[in-house]
């Protein structure tokens, strides 16, 4: 099947030549599994993931590579239609600068690299058509404590190919998305040929609009992302001086933080009850408050269950907030009423709709 495949020229492959601190593959998540102890994972920021894949032509929860922090140097053998989303990590193509937020087409041979963090923490590469990487469990992500998903359950790794741009494994991309890739492509060439391009291939053709980041608007106050959340089910066990200050204090992003949870560091959370819970379910958002009083905000990968107490929960909306905040930045929490949480999570999908809508109106 590859051989026959290579022969029609619909092969394509996406080689990691440097993987950066940490790339894996996500989708948004194995839904339907917390039961059994398997926690749902997928991408930290949904938001920049739906978003980019929106823009090659995907459905929303294809996979795609979430890089955190410092980004991977990638080679491509097929010409491909790509989306960048989420962090500012300084990418090129080929030494040229990429643009984010847009569809754009690369050629044969292109290398992108993506450099470190300079605002954000995580940012997501789409490809049309996705990746070839088999599901588990109903989803593509990976999720590296269970070895399961993703490319054999890991990070990526330097010698590591991808099957992307209707490669072994992966989709054909959507009539939309080719339509764009041969538009850009044309383009491209036409820019090569002209006196200043000096018979050189531009490294990349982009489309003319972008998609706004409306997720992260207003997000970040005087003293650091903004982050509204709810009173968590043991808030009342909380001494009044630890429930004012979760909601006045300012809490800086700990190192030790992951996919599982952000550790805050600041002022302790002083709980009044010394009796432990039972364990009990606990989801993305929860605000956690181990014996030492420093919060810690479970994320993507968090346990399924969990005996520590919780004070707070993040609204589902700044998600992608947390998603984008690095070790050594600075939080604060906005106390939310629960329909109001739930009032701006509906204005969110909303909002994403009218995108799609938007995007899939554009016809090059």
């Amino acid at each position: 099947m590859e051989v026959e495949a290579e022969a029609e020229g619909l092969s394509g492959r996406m080689k990691v030549v440097k993987a950066g601190l940490l790339t894996t593959l996500q989708d948004l998540g194995r839904d339907g599994f917390r039961s059994s102890g398997i926690s749902s994972g997928g991408a930290m920021d949904r938001y920049a993931l739906r978003i980019a894949n929106l823009l090659v032509g995907n459905e929303e929860g294809e996979a795609g590579l979430e890089i955190t922090l410092v980004g991977p140097e990638l080679e491509i053998d097929t010409d491909l239609l790509i989306a960048a989303c989420g962090a500012y990590m300084e990418p090129t193509v080929d030494g040229e600068e990429l643009p984010m937020w847009r569809p754009v087409f690369v050629p044969r041979g292109a290398v992108l690299r993506f450099g470190r963090a300079v605002s954000g923490c995580r940012v997501y590469l789409a490809a049309a058509g996705g990746f070839g990487v088999p599901r588990e469990l109903g989803s593509r992500s990976t999720d590296v404590r269970a070895a399961l998903g993703g490319l054999a359950g890991r990070r990526l790794a330097a010698g590591d190919a991808l099957s992307c741009g209707a490669g072994q494994g992966s989709a054909a991309p959507s009539r939309w998305a080719a339509a764009w890739l041969a538009a850009l492509s044309r383009l491209g060439e036409a820019a090569a040929t002209a006196p200043q391009g000096a018979g050189r291939r531009l490294p990349w053709a982009a489309a003319p609009w972008f998609a706004p980041p409306a997720a992260y608007g207003g997000g970040d106050g005087e003293d650091g992302i903004v982050l509204r959340a709810m009173p968590g089910s043991e808030y009342g066990q909380f001494s009044v001086a630890a429930r004012e200050a979760l909601f006045r204090e300012r809490y800086i992003i700990a190192p030790a933080s992951d996919r599982m949870g952000c550790r805050l560091i600041g002022t302790p959370l002083t709980r009044l009850s010394r009796a432990e819970l039972l364990s009990h379910g606990v989801t993305p958002g929860a605000v956690q408050v181990p014996p030492g009083g420093g919060p810690i905000i479970l994320a993507a990968d968090c346990q399924t269950t969990g005996g520590y107490p919780k004070i707070a929960h993040v609204a589902t909306v700044d998600m992608p907030l947390l998603a984008q905040a690095k070790p050594g930045d600075a939080i604060r929490f906005q106390p939310v009423t629960l329909a109001e949480a739930q009032r701006l999570d509906r204005q969110r999908e909303q909002d994403i709709r009218m995108l799609a809508a938007a995007i899939r109106s554009r016809q090059p």
